[in-house]
Order: structure tokens, then C-alpha cells, then sequence
């Protein structure tokens, strides 16, 4: 397999391992809503890790392939720079929270954690999704150039 090649692969893996994080954070919401600390901990901590994936394959695939120009035009073109530099944006943003929610638990302070987590779930959430909806609209609807 070659470098364009793995390059694509690792995109689908990319939206994928984003498909497992989003999942992976409403299954903890869920969980801490029914006082399952337990699960809560092992559905969190398959999000950071997938999504830590993510940014190890993402750094690698843009090694591999650089970026990529959308290849739709108009209101497609337009819809998906949106989307794309929203979800650019709130992921720089959502990294040091993640860390910071990562910390407070560590410090096992479960109440500042609870406050700030209100806040980060529905970014890191809207991140996991815009990146699936990146994946498909990139490489999958209109493909690329």
C-alpha cells in the first residue's frame, strides 16, 4: 500500500475512531446520569483514547498526503468550510479542557469536573460529529481534488 493509499485509509480509520469517541462520550453521559461512576470512567477514558488516536493518525496522514481541496462547489463548497473550520477551531479549543477534566478527576475533584464537564461534553460531542461529517462530505460525497 502506498503513501496516497494509506493516506485514505487512515482518513476512514480517522472517522471512524471519530464514530467511537462520540459514542463513547453519550454512553458516559448516559452512565453518569445513572450515578455509574464505573462505566462513566471506562466510556471517558475510550474517548480520550480514541480520540488521541485520532490525532497521532491525523498528524500522519497529513505527513503522508498533505491537505486536500473539497471538490464540490457552491452552497456545497461553502456548507462544508463551515462545518470544516468549526470543527477546526472547537477541536484547538476542546484539547486543554479535555486535559483540564482529565486533571480534576486525578485530583478527584468530581464537583469542578461536573461543572466544566457541562460545558466541554456538547464542543467534544459536536467535534466528533463534524469530523464523521468532514470524512464523508471530503471523501466519500464529493471527493477530492
Amino acid at each position: 500500500m502506498g503513501g496516497p493509499q494509506l493516506a485514505d485509509t487512515l482518513a476512514a480509520v480517522n472517522a471512524s475512531l471519530n464514530a467511537l469517541s462520540g459514542l463513547s462520550l453519550v454512553t458516559g453521559f448516559i452512565l453518569i446520569h445513572r450515578r455509574d461512576a464505573h462505566g462513566h470512567r471506562k466510556a471517558m477514558l475510550t474517548a480520550v483514547g480514541a480520540s488521541g488516536l485520532f490525532l497521532v493518525f491525523y498528524v500522519v496522514r497529513v505527513f503522508l498526503s498533505g491537505t486536500h481541496t473539497f471538490a464540490g462547489e457552491g452552497a456545497a463548497r461553502t456548507i462544508y468550510l463551515v462545518v470544516l473550520f468549526s470543527h477546526m477551531l472547537l477541536a484547538v479549543v476542546v484539547l486543554p479542557m479535555i486535559l483540564r477534566l482529565l486533571y480534576l478527576v486525578r485530583r478527584r475533584r468530581f464537583h469542578d469536573h461536573a461543572r466544566l464537564a457541562r460545558w466541554v461534553f456538547p464542543v467534544w460531542a459536536y467535534v466528533s460529529a463534524t469530523g464523521i461529517l468532514v470524512y464523508l462530505l471530503l471523501y466519500q460525497v464529493y471527493g477530492y481534488r
